[in-house]
């Protein structure tokens, strides 16, 4: 059974905060809804899951959050912080110091080596190599730092692209599909990656078609035309 969320879901200290959250996408056939009055509350700690079909807003959602698609109306905040307040130089700034992406096409450049694209997560130079490479060792590419992406396998780029996306400590993970592209092994090393940082007091919102995810995850949210519905175990 579903219900649609109410205008604040949970108490005050959530570290993602939704306030009636519209987004309208302007096309030759009219006006198109991305997201509906959307009010979202996740708690830190929380693994939330956001379900729902190709053009339902999931991917939408996960942008508005991030600070890279500014809605429509309504109110985003990350970390007690009104994103889209800062100028686009702080808000790219803000964005690079508390919030980490993973996405299913990984978005690794083919040009640098795997420990470099590893450090792209990070803009502190200073021990930047050493931690790149602890990394790579938790994930089981301590061997790998020098090799190019592309002669890695799907599960190994997607290892290397949460590597990047835990380089620089962020207080936020958003997966946009993370594991789409993986076979059933690589999924659930993924999954289990994600409920760690989790469990470390990481906060992750991760959008998917399928359900995978929903063993690892604390929460199940549908999204369905762009609004969304809570789902309740």
């Amino acid at each position: 059974m579903s219900r649609t969320l109410p205008t604040r879901y949970a108490v005050s200290e959530a570290i993602i905060q939704l306030d009636d959250v519209c987004k309208t996408y302007q096309s030759p056939a009219g006006a198109i809804e991305g997201l509906r009055h959307v009010s979202l509350d996740v708690q830190p700690g929380e693994f939330a899951c956001v379900q729902g079909h190709s053009g339902s807003g999931k991917s939408t959602l996960l942008l508005t959050i991030g600070g890279m698609q500014r809605p429509s109306s309504g109110r985003v905040s990350v970390a007690n912080q009104d994103i889209y307040q800062l100028s686009r130089r702080k808000r790219s700034n803000y964005r690079a110091s508390h919030v980490g992406f993973v996405f299913q096409l990984f978005h690794l450049l083919p040009y640098l080596n795997v420990r470099e694209n590893v450090q792209l997560g990070s803009h502190e130079s200073r021990m930047s190599r050493e931690r790149a490479q602890e990394l790579l060792v938790r994930f089981g590419l301590g061997e790998r730092g020098r090799q190019r992406p592309t002669t890695l396998s799907a599960g190994e780029r997607q290892r290397v692209a949460l590597a990047r996306a835990l380089m620089g400590q962020p207080v936020v993970i958003l997966a946009d599909e993370p594991t789409g592209n993986l076979d059933r092994e690589n999924t659930d090393e993924v999954l289990r990656a994600l409920s760690e940082y989790c469990q470390q007091g990481g906060t992750v919102v991760l959008v998917t078609h399928g359900e995978e995810a929903l063993p690892y995850t604390d929460r199940r949210i549908v999204i369905d035309k762009g609004t969304l519905h809570e789902v309740k175990s």
